[in-house]
């Protein structure tokens, strides 16, 4: 048998694929695996960022990438300058139409995808990976500007690790390193990363407002100003969360947990509208007139609402001090009791108050205050007032005061045949009427309009207040989570000596809303009603308990993340035992750790350079044995290779088992270190073992005696 590494590698190799055998790219050339690799982590990107730009631009990227990576699969060489070209031009005259512009925030980020995907046409050397990779990391940065929720942060840090590896993985020249490889030396370069990382999120001064992400103009909206039957039905479809509520204590009882949003006063007679805009304020907080609280008892609690663009603030009623809120922003309330603040909430927003569980409001209105509350459309819902005529000629009721006239209309919502659902059917030109006549169902929504509308034609100011009522205790973190299908709308009239008092028609209709929190749930999909079948409570249980961890999740990634401001960090410092706190602080802070951690990695770069790598102790550990048997001071040098010293043994020794052994194992070694398909470190662990094993290789063969001069013949003498 031979002595050469051909020979050793043809017989190490097939042991390798065969472990292979099943990896879907054990028979790929290295430069076409590292390309889809990746192809499949642009795509990821492209994926993360599909939300946010144009359908058309995600199924251009798509298309594109898949072409890319047909190329590779069949070898296809790329396409020229003049393909190229068209390509990018497509691409910038599309987002231009789109847009009407290619600046901004929804226009870039689209262009700003799509060139990457361009890019990957471009896929020649090592240098163009490399512009791939830093655009890749841009364009995952991108993400934030619309959202900076927990899974969004998931999504990127999976592409980041992806581009690490990638990086890493171009960096390894020699040989057929594997991926998992490349993903390991990422992981630990991200895990040395983060005590840095750490460092700069926790002290790195946050000036506003250059600190922070734009706004997210993206974010869904539950309450307006104005209510339209059936908008509140729609957002029992939607299962995203309204707010966190962190009560000080025990949270009050399910009857006061109303949360209270715009109110309702002016009535067209199909629609709903706030009496008066939020508007631009300055100055300090303030609050309106005329609400106190009537009894000492009252609940401390903390709200984290989530962006809704508007500027109404979610408290409990009634709030009778100014909530607190973050450096910068003030409240005002309105006239009708809600609260607003001086700008629309488009980011996660930490607020708290304190509310009176029983209050007085409004019991000194004058009645030129009450007529927008008195007001009904003539030509609108005929029946509705000719039942409020009847009712004031019941000799029962004739003489009876507001209050009584009240309860009668409750209690006909308890006794007539009434009906909560989400499907009411058509409304028709009079919603009142059809409630109270014909369909005799409804949302809360149309309960509220109903009964406001009965009590205003009965001469009792009432007006329509929407909000959020109920919610759920969260088990794994104890905090109270409302969502937008906890929507609600219920009626508050006025009542004399006693100003405004809420009446909730809904719970006369479905007791079960406003005392158990039943909600009313939307169909449930084909596979959820085949596991329904199976298991009655198996899909509930499961659904509960994995919402419940990832609600508890994403408050502490909103508490601890989202919402870290300047305040915090100076309250952070202060628990460390700081005195006089500012933003110098933090730079001197913040300079002292930076120093530190430089010198802890100069020492850890010291310790690591005296560290060698294994396989060249290995090798150095040989050419020690060898210096024994006259290696010349030429190959006994670091940079020495093992085909050099085989070559050495070759010509130096005869051949014996014992050069037959040092060869074969040199050949090992080399084939270890630049295999065409890697190896494991148990199989350098195995070349150690074989090392001790190894026998002398004795004395060097005696060289080949000089030539000399041929004795010429006697005859010659």
């Amino acid at each position: 048998m031979t002595d050469s590494p051909q020979a050793a590698r043809a017989t190490t190799v097939p042991s390798r694929g065969l472990r292979r055998l099943f990896s879907l790219s054990a028979g790929w050339p290295r430069e076409s695996r590292d390309t889809l690799f990746l192809l499949g982590i642009t795509a990821w990107i492209v994926l993360l960022q599909a939300p946010h730009i144009p359908l058309w631009a995600s199924a251009l990227a798509g298309g594109l990438l898949t072409w890319r990576a047909a190329m590779t699969w069949q070898h296809q060489p790329l396409p020229g300058m003049p393909v190229r070209v068209a390509l990018l031009v497509a691409c910038v005259g599309g987002t231009a139409l789109h847009f009407h512009t290619i600046a901004g925030r929804d226009a870039g980020s689209t262009l700003i995808v799509l060139l990457l995907v361009l890019k990957t046409f471009e896929l020649r050397a090592r240098r163009d990976a490399f512009v791939i990779f830093f655009l890749g990391f841009f364009t995952l940065l991108s993400h934030f500007f619309y959202s900076q929720s927990l899974a969004t942060a998931t999504g990127i840090l999976i592409g980041v690790i992806a581009l690490l590896a990638g990086l890493v993985n171009a960096q390894l020249r020699a040989g057929y390193p594997p991926l998992r490889q490349s993903f390991g030396i990422a992981l630990r370069m991200a895990a040395w990363g983060t005590p840095l990382m750490l460092v700069l999120f926790v002290l790195f001064p946050r000036f506003a407002p250059l600190w922070g992400m734009p706004s997210n103009d993206m974010a869904r909206t539950g309450l307006s100003g104005d209510m339209r039957l059936g908008n509140i039905a729609r957002l029992v479809e939607d299962d995203s969360v309204a707010f966190r509520v962190r009560f000080e204590g025990e949270p009050p009882p399910q009857p006061f947990l109303y949360f209270r949003g715009p109110v309702m006063e002016r009535f067209d007679g199909h629609e709903w509208h706030a009496l008066q805009e939020p508007f631009p304020f300055r100055g300090p907080p303030a609050t309106a007139a005329g609400l106190v609280a009537a009894s000492p008892a009252s609940v401390r609690y903390e709200i984290l609402l989530q962006p809704h663009q508007k500027q109404w603030l979610l408290l409990l009623d009634a709030t009778v001090e100014p909530p607190q809120l973050p450096a910068g922003w003030s409240s005002r309330q309105m006239p009708a009791y809600e609260w607003i603040t001086n700008r629309p909430v488009t980011d996660v927003l930490r607020y708290r108050a304190t509310s009176a569980l029983h209050y007085v409001a409004g019991a000194d209105t004058s009645a030129q205050q009450l007529r927008t509350d008195l007001y009904s459309p003539a030509a609108a819902n005929p029946r509705t007032r000719a039942l409020a005529q009847s009712l004031r000629a019941d000799l029962r009721l004739a003489q009876a005061g507001p209050d009584a006239l009240v309860a009668a209309v409750m209690e006909r919502l308890r006794t007539g045949g009434y009906t909560y659902t989400l499907e009411p059917g058509p409304t028709g030109t009079d919603p009142a009427d059809t409630f109270w006549f014909d369909s005799k169902q409804g949302f809360c929504e149309h309960i509220a309009n109903a009964f406001v509308v009965l009590m205003r034609d009965l001469g009792i100011p009432a007006r329509v207040v929407t909000g959020y009522q109920g919610g759920e205790r969260n088990p794994v973190d104890g905090l109270w989570t409302v969502r937008q299908r906890d929507a609600h709308a219920w009626a508050e009239v006025w009542l004399p000596r006693r100003g405004w008092v809420r009446i909730d028609p809904t719970s006369a209709v479905s007791p079960g809303r406003t005392g158990s929190l039943a909600r009313l749930e939307p169909r449930p999909g084909a596979l959820g009603s085949m596991v329904e079948r199976l298991d009655p409570g198996f899909a509930p249980r499961i659904a509960r308990s994995l919402r419940n961890l990832w609600d508890a999740a994403n408050t502490r990634w909103n508490s601890w993340i989202i919402n870290y401001t300047q305040d915090r960090q100076f309250d952070l410092l202060r628990q460390l035992g700081f005195g006089q706190v500012n933003w110098t602080t933090l730079v001197q802070v913040l300079a002292g750790l930076l120093i530190a951690l430089a010198l802890a990695g100069s020492l850890w770069s010291l310790l690591e350079h005296r560290t060698t790598d294994p396989w060249l102790r290995l090798l150095a550990r040989a050419r020690q044995r060898f210096a024994q048997w006259g290696l010349p001071a030429t190959l006994n040098q670091p940079a020495s290779t093992p085909g050099q010293l085989r070559s050495w043994v070759l010509a130096t020794f005869a051949a014996t088992p014992a050069r037959k052994a040092w060869i074969d194992w040199l050949t090992a070694l080399e084939t270890w270190r630049y295999a065409a398909r890697g190896a494991s470190p148990a199989e350098l662990t195995l070349l150690r073992r074989r090392a001790r094993q190894l026998p002398s290789l004795g004395r060097p063969r005696p060289a080949a005696p000089p030539a000399t001069q041929k004795t010429a013949p006697k005859g010659d003498r």
